[in-house]
């Protein structure tokens, strides 16, 4: 799966031809209206001013795509009070991808910085931002057969993709006890499921570089319990192709996407284990509403040119669309205890 997204030049996310949006494989909330970057640069804003208004406020963008989301967030916050100490950075490795992202946001280039790696860059006080990130980490692919297998991938004599069954690594064990999964109960012979671990470094390189501050994370997932429930017996492993779902990882290399949905209790419980404490849980549309999108649709009446935005609009805030799909988890290092408006409405932190 790494292979496939990240090989320098020929992985999905890496290679010069990727389009993400409608002529794309796959469209997200930035692509489908301009209010949802508007509606993140309200929450920037409160946090600005949560944190006493600091001089220097950094935003950090993983996974920015087109940068759209960027766009959208920088003009709302033009001419607010906000917008003189607000910092852009967009961690990027594809070269190419850098280059249209500059073009897009060439109006805002005094406040943007781009770096190849999370590591490159210094101490800050802000938030991280991330939006359908995390489903795209690597994961491992689990099986029960007579036990719990790990799925290996090798080549047969044809020069096919073919899948090798093996026993589980040590981490992803320690994985299953950490969240209390009852594999023998859970986990009929042909159940799959998937493990992602590198959310666990990626919280601990956020913890060491954010002095100050908030992980905001946009991702589609589950709670564990739903997540390895019986009834998800085939996982959540998929694959995108011109807008058509794909259950097959194993062709169009380089070409697809590979995605593979979130356990926010991970989430939660090793962003703890790095200093990050949770200050809220929800499903995207009720945070956004209690986020106030409505006062931001009066305030921006140009935002929604006509009729036709009200359907997209929607899609940002229904079950049918993304309302219900896509979770927003907001994280905060600090000493100070924190509320925020937007989940004001449906706090679902104790299914975590």
């Amino acid at each position: 799966m790494e292979i496939a997204l990240y090989s320098p030049g020929f992985g999905y996310y890496t290679k010069e031809s990727t389009v993400i949006g409608r002529t794309g494989d796959f469209y997200t909330s930035p692509h489908l209206h301009p209010l949802f970057g508007a509606m993140i640069g309200k929450q920037m804003e409160e946090m600005w001013y949560l944190l006493d208004r600091p001089k220097e406020f950094c935003v950090i963008e993983m996974g920015a795509g087109s940068g759209y989301l960027a766009k959208d967030m920088m003009e709302y916050l033009s001419g607010r009070e906000m917008y003189e100490s607000l910092h852009y950075v967009i961690v990027e490795i594809n070269p190419s991808v850098k280059i249209s992202q500059g073009l897009l946001l060439k109006e805002f280039t005094a406040k943007m910085r781009w770096f190849d790696r999370l590591t490159d860059i210094g101490p800050i006080t802000g938030c991280f931002l991330s939006n359908e990130l995390l489903d795209a980490f690597p994961v491992r692919l689990i099986e029960m057969e007579k036990g719990l297998r790990e799925i290996y991938v090798s080549v047969n004599g044809q020069n096919e993709f073919t899948e090798i069954k093996k026993p589980c690594s040590h981490e992803v064990e320690k994985y299953f006890d950490e969240f209390s999964v009852d594999i023998p109960l859970v986990m009929e012979s042909g159940y799959r499921t998937e493990v992602n671990l590198r959310i666990k470094e990626w919280l601990r390189e956020i913890s060491a570089i954010l002095e100050r501050g908030f992980v905001l994370t946009v991702d589609y997932g589950y709670p564990a319990d739903d997540y390895y429930s019986p009834e998800r017996n085939r996982g959540t492993l998929l694959c995108y192709h011109q807008h058509q779902v794909i259950d097959n990882p194993y062709i169009n290399i380089g070409e697809q996407d590979l995605t593979a949905h979130v356990n926010f209790s991970a989430l939660k419980k090793w962003g703890e284990e790095n200093g990050l404490s949770t200050l809220g849980f929800a499903p995207q549309g009720t945070y956004l509403i209690a986020l106030g999108i409505d006062e931001v649709m009066a305030d921006m009446p140009d935002l929604i040119g006509d009729i036709l935005d009200i359907p997209k609009i929607k899609g940002l805030l229904l079950p049918e669309g993304m309302g219900e799909s896509h979770k927003v988890m907001v994280q905060y290092k600090g000493r100070e205890e924190m509320r925020l408006r937007g989940f004001a409405l449906r706090n679902r932190m104790t299914y975590l």
